[in-house]
């Protein structure tokens, strides 16, 4: 009698030792027979999570089960993955996945055991924010498994399942300037360009309790922090205050080792390591007095200057690299508008 192919792919995939071999058998698996056999497709995988020989892709392959299954039939297998150290941190979502709500005691449970390693139990609770839109994750970062011990917000969580486990707010995309939409000026054209391939950028992927890749408006306190130490030029002033970068990162042949657009709640601090000592805080004299760094590159500073100012009121952007024994900076582009546009673009 002939063996089907997913039988013979079934067969293989638990008999392969090589892990190269075994990743290219898992793919052939996903891509020919998950959308018309998914259910098959689950049961293969989830039998290799449960029992398969090669210990690392028994946890590799919860996010592939995670994404095929729909539905409860398979919240026995997530339940019993949380108690399975390599397996538990993706079984949280799965849980979450299959039984929505009723996930939430037994994720409570998991986050409050000091048995339980300290990814798993940051992964169950920025699982159960996600899902309830309480913000147990606010501030903190993206990834559960950065999470400190003293980050675990096991009061609040504890809190709230005493109350009954009730549904959040959710957060609230951060305010951004009128002109964004209606741009006029070259500055608000220029800052619309950079705020449409960001907004790019976040729909691939955002996190709103710790939101990146904003143009926002920046607080009073910021700018009267920023007022206090320079008088910026009018053009870079404004724009700090009307689109303020929020953990905006750009990458791409543009900008290889990734850029760093400094917003108004860190510009004071960002000079610090070069302008400024970062401990003693005291001006570091081999830094040019009137270099203001806007951005970096892996350590290599964007620069304006506080006293060039073209014709129409722009400056110029220059750059250094680090770690060459001294600064030797070079113009980079003619005025900071361009810098924009070229952020823009790497985007």
């Amino acid at each position: 009698m002939a063996v089907s192919p997913l039988a013979a792919l079934h067969r293989k995939l638990f008999d392969e030792t090589d892990g190269v071999k075994f990743s290219k058998l898992k793919d052939r698996l996903l891509k020919k027979h998950a959308a018309d056999e998914r259910q098959a497709v689950l049961d293969i995988l989830i039998a290799y999570a449960r029992e398969g020989q090669l210990l690392h892709w028994r946890a590799f392959l919860m996010s592939d089960i995670v994404h095929l299954v729909e539905g409860s039939q398979h919240a026995a297998f997530f339940a019993w993955a949380l108690g399975q150290p390599e397996l538990a941190y993706r079984a949280v979502d799965g849980l979450l996945k299959s039984i929505g709500v009723e996930a939430y005691a037994p994720l409570v449970a998991l986050a409050a055991s000091g048995a339980t390693r300290l990814d798993v139990r940051a992964r169950a609770i920025k699982s159960l924010a996600v899902f309830s839109r309480q913000p147990f994750d606010q501030g903190l970062p993206s990834d559960p498994g950065h999470w400190k011990a003293e980050q675990l917000r096991l009061s609040a969580v504890l809190a709230w399942q005493a109350d009954g486990y009730p549904d959040g707010a959710g957060y609230k995309a951060p305010a951004t300037h009128e002109t964004l939409t209606q741009p006029l000026s070259r500055l608000e054209i220029a800052a619309a360009f950079l705020e449409r391939n960001l907004a790019l950028r976040r729909q691939r992927e955002q996190d709103l309790a710790q939101p990146s890749n904003w143009l926002t408006v920046a607080s009073a306190k910021d700018m009267a922090g920023i007022d206090a130490q320079w008088v910026l030029p009018e053009i870079y002033r404004r724009f700090l205050e009307w689109y303020s970068p929020l953990r905006v990162h750009v990458d791409g042949k543009r900008f290889p080792r990734g850029l760093h657009l400094y917003g108004a709640a860190e510009l004071v601090k960002a000079q610090h390591g070069y302008s400024v000592h970062a401990v003693s805080l005291r001006t570091i004299a081999a830094w040019p007095p009137k270099l203001v760094v806007i951005a970096d590159a892996g350590g290599d500073p964007y620069c304006v200057h506080l006293e060039e100012r073209s014709i129409d009121g722009d400056l110029p952007v220059y750059r250094a690299e680090h770690g060459t024994g001294g600064w030797r900076f070079e113009l980079h582009t003619d005025d900071f508008i361009g810098f924009l546009h070229e952020i823009a673009l790497a985007a």
